[in-house]
């Protein structure tokens, strides 16, 4: 009984019938190789194994597999360096220098106790990869193998290291110097606008990475440089320790002991100096690539390939050497004719891209003939509407995000065509460095007429029933028509638009200032050339009615300030035909453009009542009272062109304050009625309305269409 509990003891809890200790012994294995093979732990446990290399002794089976594994990693940093396109993607490789080097170096140690240790038995007696290469190198004399090792030696040491090491601190050197430029032509480029934060970020993280990278190269190329002297020491310590090991201690005399030990030293000092070789050919490459921005294959057949004159000399040269007396043939003449040959294609196919290139370019120079000498008059020319952006804003026209402020400004010229019958004139965009990064303006005849401050990368929420918006954000007030509004991060949208505010994007906050800033100024716009225009591009059956009227009743100054007057008041002039039918109805009366004017705006009674309903499609009115209209009546002086407005201050003051009053009441509530008058006095009415309520709308009694749906309001 107490043997059985003790075996039960033994097994644990989950040992069973069924083997569930065995199954738990089988998990526990697989976890402990996926942590040892892992990333995390792979490179401190081959750091580890290195120092224990040094302190304990090796088998000569183990140390082939390393000396093995050494020449195979060798290769693969030399392969890797020559790949890569810049020095950057291996940043790793003064680390990579490092571990190479003390590795390299502790199978020298365990190396050499084999050989002073078990020296004696024969040259297998530190591995079979050092008597391999022992053997092969000497070919049975100690004497060439020393030379042909010492060689060896001499070049790793004296020109590949020496020289590596040279580029590593003139390259570390200029780097460092170079930083301070660089730095400042990225905050150039920034200030400028031509790259974005997030890219002068990258380049500054890409520019220390530089400076760290070559200034850890410049101490790492003493690792190879050490290793050098370090294996001429070892060697050294081989054959002497080993001479006496062997006759003092092991009974070997002079001759065996000579073999034997230089045997031994020769082939470990190859089989380490031979990687050890490689590794400085890398390091010399990757100090050496400079400003390559390819891989160093590719770089090296395009700069050779490129002076098929070169190959052909050198062809030349290899032939006359092959007819030299004494020289060998066949090999010179052999390459001769590769050497030819490939100059040869190479010229051929270098002049048929240099012909392909001129005729590309005389085609361009034919498309696109040379600027003309702009002349000093260009500078007279005024851009009509023009919008400055700062520095910060001109992502607006360059990203791809949602629709770009060009696209938005085409589609706004198109809709105002559509809208007013005018077509706007092109939009000059331009940078302006005075303006604070996140400042816009508009300018309309390159006078100042609106500015704005936009966040690029937000959205700005208005709550059209004019309450407080409760979103974080920053406060500010929307530039067109000055509402209080809040600028939110991107995030946000879908809670502010729940909440039913009105979310626009910076762009769409700049195309609607431009919007209305243009609509205020149409009148301006609109000038003699364009007026032109505008008659050339009616229809044929139209060019009757305009050879008719112009310039035999009026003239297209006449016109053009008939059209001013209507789009002035934000009057659509796209119904063309009637417009100029209504002139020419009023000047068979009246040469007067006030008077033709408003019979036009009869004749336009329905557009102009459609274009004033409200949601229930009624047209809210506020009268002038009898009083108010025989005021203005009475105050009206002069006749003709010559008729003005002559009413007292006092009086004029009072109109003003009932108006405001009036309108400000029903904007209260929501409505915007129209101001009726009657159809005498109602330019007078609208000259004085529009200087403090430029948004309200005054039409006569003449204008409203008998269709019209119309309700009173009130009376002023």
């Amino acid at each position: 009984m107490a043997e059985e509990t003790n075996a039960k003891r033994i097994a644990g809890p989950n040992a069973g019938p069924e083997g569930g200790g065995g199954a738990d012994i089988g998990a526990v294995g697989r976890r402990l190789i996926q942590v040892l093979t892992s990333g995390e732990v792979a490179l401190p446990l081959g750091l580890v194994l290195i120092l224990v290399v040094l302190i304990l002794p090796m088998p000569p089976w183990l140390l082939d597999i390393f000396l093995a594994m050494s020449l195979t990693l060798a290769v693969l940093i030399l392969m890797t360096v020559i790949f890569i396109r810049k020095s950057l993607e291996f940043n790793t490789f003064p680390m990579v220098l490092l571990i190479s080097t003390l590795f390299r170096l502790a199978l020298n140690l365990a190396s050499t106790r084999l050989i002073l240790a078990q020296g004696h038995e024969g040259t297998a007696a530190a591995g079979h990869v050092i008597q391999a290469f022992g053997g092969f190198i000497m070919g049975g004399n100690f004497v060439i193998g020393v030379i042909v090792f010492a060689i060896l030696v001499l070049v790793n040491f004296m020109v590949i290291t020496k020289g590596a090491t040279r580029i590593a601190e003139v390259t570390a050197r200029f780097t460092l110097d170079a930083m301070p430029g660089k730095q400042m032509a990225i905050d150039a480029d920034l200030s400028s606008g031509l790259i974005d934060e997030n890219e002068a970020r990258q380049r500054r993280e890409d520019m220390q990475k530089e400076a760290d990278f070559f200034g850890a190269m410049d101490g790492a190329s003493k690792f190879v440089r050490g290793d050098a002297i370090a294996g001429i020491i070892i060697t050294v310590i081989n054959i002497v320790g080993g001479m006496i090991v062997g006759m003092a201690q092991n009974s070997l005399s002079f001759q065996e002991a000579a073999e034997t030990y230089t045997v031994l030293t020769v082939g470990d000092g190859l089989v380490s100096q031979i990687p050890a070789l490689i590794i400085s050919v890398a390091a010399g490459v990757m100090v050496s690539k400079g400003g390559l921005t390819v891989s160093a294959e590719s770089a090296l057949i395009d700069q050779f390939t490129a002076y098929p004159k070169a190959l052909g000399l050198s062809a030349f040269l290899a032939a006359i050497l092959g007819i030299v007396p004494g020289t060998p043939f066949l090999p010179f003449m052999v390459l001769a004719g590769l050497t030819g040959t490939t100059a040869w294609w190479l010229s051929r196919r270098n002049n048929q891209l240099r012909l392909q290139k001129a005729e590309e370019e005389t085609a361009a120079a034919a498309a696109a003939a040379p600027p003309a000498e702009e002349p000093i008059s260009t500078a007279l020319k005024i851009d009509l509407v023009r919008l400055e952006l700062g520095y910060g804003l001109l992502s607006l026209i360059n990203s791809a995000h949602n629709q770009r402020l060009t696209d938005q400004i085409k589609a706004l010229r198109r809709a105002l065509a559509t809208d007013m019958g005018f077509v706007m004139p092109p939009v000059r965009i331009q940078d302006n460095m005075q303006l604070s990064a996140n400042t816009y303006r508009i300018y309309i005849k390159e006078v100042e007429a609106g500015t704005g401050d936009l966040r690029p990368n937000m959205l700005l929420v208005m709550d059209p029933r004019g309450q407080e918006i409760t979103l974080p954000g920053e406060k500010t007030h929307e530039p067109t028509f000055g509402l209080p509004a809040v600028w939110v991060d991107l995030s946000n949208r879908e809670e502010a638009m729940f909440r039913g505010y009105t979310v626009v994007d910076p762009p769409t906050v700049i195309t609607t200032h431009l919007t209305e800033m243009v609509k205020d100024h149409m009148a301006e716009l609109l000038s003699y050339a364009e007026t032109q225009k505008l008659m050339n591009d009616l229809d044929k059956e139209q060019q009757k009615l305009v050879a008719d009227l112009i310039p035999s009743q009026i003239t297209l100054s006449g016109v053009q300030r008939v059209l001013q007057s209507l789009l002035s008041e934000r009057v659509s002039i796209r119904d063309l035909p009637t417009i100029l039918e209504g002139i020419a109805e009023a000047c068979g009366a009246t040469r007067n453009i006030t008077m033709i004017t408003e019979h036009v705006r009869t004749r336009l009674a329905r557009q102009l009542s459609d274009a004033n309903v409200n949601e229930e499609g009624i047209v809210l009115l506020v009268t002038l009272s009898p009083q108010w209209e025989a005021t203005f009546a009475e105050s009206l002086l002069g006749q003709g062109d010559e008729r003005q407005l002559s009413m007292p201050p006092s009086r004029l003051q009072e109109f003003i304050v009932a108006v405001r009053q009036t309108f400000e009441r029903f904007a209260m509530k929501g409505d915007a009625p129209v101001l009726l008058t009657s159809p005498m006095i109602r330019p007078y009415v609208r000259s004085i309305v529009e200087r403090f309520r430029p948004m309200t709308v005054v039409m006569s009694q003449n204008e409203i269409h008998p269709k019209a749906r119309i309700k009173t309001l009130g009376q002023i």
